[in-house]
């Protein structure tokens, strides 16, 4: 699990676009500049924005760390919960560009130094404002085929996913454990695919998704990952089993909130902004998680989890890549050859209908991978301003 980012909303709730590349630090948001173009000082101590409001359309955060642990930006919607977009691993001395479409409400900013936290809050305003940007009545169908293709994909694979995690918790409280560990990874690829979707909600992702290693003091701890460690304690020194009656708990737990999760989704609508941010975040999934081992540590199916953000982050691209190749054709082609150069790395790694376990890779191997994601992120970086154009 990563907060990254992602934006989903709900009807009542913009959703808006981020895009997140390195910038001058300083640039923009100064006063008597264009109001949308603020600045946001994030130290030890503070999150100091230039101003606390801005007329609703498209806004720039230009997001600077003046303080010694790598830091986030969020903005939160009005209940401080939903995340509406974010820019993380801000480090020290470096400043990094966040852009959103941002309609009139309120909202809650978040500065997370040490990304750990509820972050140093403040409250948001976006007044109302008759920004609006014509568009082709061409361009206006492409827009409404995306949004309503994007929103039959995250339905339909909120759908699998709460249909194999039912499964999973049968097998898991009827002690079949070794069915159990084989459905594991297959239920997950269709949570990794909606990551982001999932992660909008911040009260649902840190129940269901919350990695050992990120629990912050007095967190309880619940969800896919506590479960992965009872199935593969191996790695977990002087590991007491969980009994009978806690499985149950815990595994009746990770349904309820995968119901809860698909009743969400379906009141959920989106921009192609917040699709072509989507992109971007779940590559982003695997950049902080999957690539270096640390999502999966019991079970060591990080490649799995790996190719579901990257079919998740594919999806995302091509629901508005017709609207990109009228805008900007280059990146466009571009894009398509990194993510197939990257689908050639991850298929070299199949077994049957899987993949081999991450410990099997070599260090060559992982850089690879890694290095197939760095290509890609930068293009990718572009793609919500390149839509928005």
């Amino acid at each position: 699990m990563r907060k990254t980012l992602v934006v989903t909303a709900l009807v009542a709730l913009p959703l808006l676009a981020a895009c997140t590349e390195n910038a001058d630090p300083g640039a923009g948001g100064s006063e008597g500049s264009d109001p949308r173009a603020l600045t946001v000082d994030s130290s030890a101590d503070a999150c100091t924005l230039s101003a606390d409001e801005a007329p609703a359309g498209t806004l720039t955060f230009d997001v600077t760390n003046s303080g010694d642990q790598v830091t986030e930006f969020y903005l939160l919607g009005e209940d401080g919960l939903r995340i509406v977009a974010e820019v993380e691993n801000v480090g020290p001395s470096i400043s990094r560009s966040l852009t959103v479409n941002a309609p009139a409400g309120s909202y809650v900013t978040a500065c997370k130094p040490g990304m750990t936290g509820e972050g140093i809050r403040s409250d948001f305003t976006v007044t109302a404002s008759d920004e609006d940007v014509a568009v082709s009545e061409d361009e206006a169908q492409l827009v409404q085929e995306a949004q309503a293709n994007y929103a039959a994909y995250v339905e339909d694979q909120s759908a699998q996913l709460l249909e194999k995690t039912q499964e999973f918790v049968d097998l898991y409280k009827a002690g079949e454990d070794d069915a159990a560990r084989a459905l594991y990874p297959v239920a997950r690829t269709h949570w990794e695919r909606i990551e982001t979707v999932a992660e909008s909600f911040g009260d649902l992702d840190p129940m269901m998704d919350a990695r050992e290693a990120d629990l912050e003091p007095g967190q309880k701890w619940t969800g896919w990952h506590l479960i992965e460690k009872d199935l593969w304690p191996q790695r977990a020194k002087g590991y007491t089993a969980l009994t009978e009656k806690q499985r149950a708990t815990y595994a009746d737990d990770l349904l309820a909130n995968t119901e809860e999760l698909d009743l969400r989704v379906q009141e959920l609508t989106y921009t192609v902004d917040a699709i072509a941010n989507g992109s971007r975040g779940l590559l982003e999934e695997v950049a902080t998680g999957k690539v270096t081992g640390e999502e999966e540590y019991w079970s060591r199916t990080d490649l799995w989890d790996f190719q579901a953000n990257v079919d998740g982050a594919r999806v995302g691209f091509e629901g508005v890549q017709p609207i990109l190749e009228e805008k900007d054709p280059d990146l466009a082609d571009q894009l398509t050859t990194r993510f197939d150069e990257l689908q050639q790395l991850l298929d070299a790694q199949r077994d049957g209908d899987g993949f081999v376990s991450y410990d099997d890779l070599t260090p060559d191997e992982v850089k690879g991978l890694s290095d197939a994601v760095n290509a890609l992120s930068e293009p990718l970086s572009r793609l919500t301003a390149a839509v928005l154009s």
